[in-house]
């Protein structure tokens, strides 16, 4: 799914880019282009970020009982 519509960036690229280092909205910016034009997207491509922490989080709990 397109999230960012400006640039044409899928959801599938945001993931990949998180899953590979970017912690930021920035990091993201800076990467894809993704919330450069109209922002519109922002938000979405930052729930990306935070639900990927949250499963690393979850996970490290885990692995820790």
């Amino acid at each position: 799914m397109y999230v960012c519509l400006c640039n044409a960036i899928t959801d599938r690229q945001i993931k990949e880019t998180v899953a590979a280092g970017a912690s930021s909205l920035t990091d993201l910016q800076a990467q894809l282009g993704v919330a450069t034009c109209c922002g519109c997207c922002a938000d979405l491509a930052s729930s990306y970020l935070s639900c990927h922490h949250d499963n690393l989080t979850s996970c490290t709990k885990a692995d820790n009982k």
